[in-house]
């Protein structure tokens, strides 16, 4: 019989957990995503965590709550969902489907979990590319200096502000902290003209090597923390996560739509 180590989920919470012990702060209030799983009935009991915080190495959950399912808990840690037994016996790890509406409710409870994170953001701590003219939309993109795609995204920024999206960069090196890649960054982030350096560095150009206080490692336990697995990785204003390039016109048409799929739920739930 085939069994799966309990080590292997340790491994990647306790990662998790402490790569952003110094970047959490209290969480800010922010709209929640359109579909989320209905609130279960209010209830004394809790599941028995001590056989989840012994293979965990003592980690605390950030949340317990029940779950859709009865019988089950939906436990938070280091930014990963999780569902346990009631007797805490049975860990499952996977994505609970809402068959009647189709939402994936624990996709939807990650995006409520990234939006918070990024809602304790400073844009000032961030390479920011706004339109000159309104903003529709607003994106955060993890971004490698090297990626190709990151590229060939950055190369068409003035066609995604002319959709109205402003685009937030969180600096993501993929190779990890004091990689090749990891020096640019920081490089970028200590130049005097942040988003002209930013612009150089995406073209190939090359940018002053400086050093200075920056966010850069933080910034990449960030992306490790929300499930930023590749660059770019886009997020949306819902928590949604998009991985890989998306053109401006099919970004701005996607935003769009979840515009109108939120609004149209919005309009039915009004309804009497």
């Amino acid at each position: 019989m085939r069994k799966t180590p309990l080590i292997a989920v340790a491994s990647a919470v306790l990662y998790a957990t402490g790569a952003l012990a110094a970047e959490q702060k209290p969480e800010e209030t922010s709209t929640p995503p359109a579909a989320q799983a209905a609130p279960a009935p209010a209830t004394a009991k809790q599941p028995d965590l001590s056989k989840l915080q012994a293979a965990l190495h003592g980690a605390k959950p950030d949340s317990v709550n029940a779950a859709a399912i009865p019988g089950l808990y939906e436990v938070v840690i280091g930014g990963q969902v999780y569902y346990l037994s009631e007797d805490g016996h049975y860990i499952v790890q996977g994505d609970i489907i809402d068959l009647n509406s189709r939402d994936n409710l624990t996709e939807n409870r990650r995006g409520e979990l990234r939006d918070k994170a990024l809602a304790t953001l400073d844009e000032k701590d961030m390479v920011v590319f706004a339109p000159s003219g309104p903003v529709r939309h607003t994106v955060t993109v993890f971004t490698d200096i090297d990626c190709p795609y990151c590229r060939k995204m950055h190369s068409q920024i003035s066609a995604y502000n002319k959709e109205g999206i402003k685009v937030r960069y969180l600096l993501f090196p993929r190779e990890g902290i004091g990689s090749e890649s990891y020096n640019k960054a920081v490089s970028v982030w200590c130049a005097s003209d942040r988003q002209d350096a930013f612009t150089k560095a995406k073209r190939g150009d090359k940018v002053e090597s400086k050093t200075c206080d920056n966010p850069i490692k933080a910034q990449f336990e960030l992306g490790q923390r929300l499930g930023v697995q590749g660059t770019p990785s886009i997020i949306l204003e819902s928590g949604e996560i998009l991985p890989g390039y998306v053109p401006p016109t099919q970004l701005s048409e996607l935003l769009a739509k979840n515009d109108k799929d939120k609004k149209d739920k919005g309009d039915k739930t009004a309804q009497p």
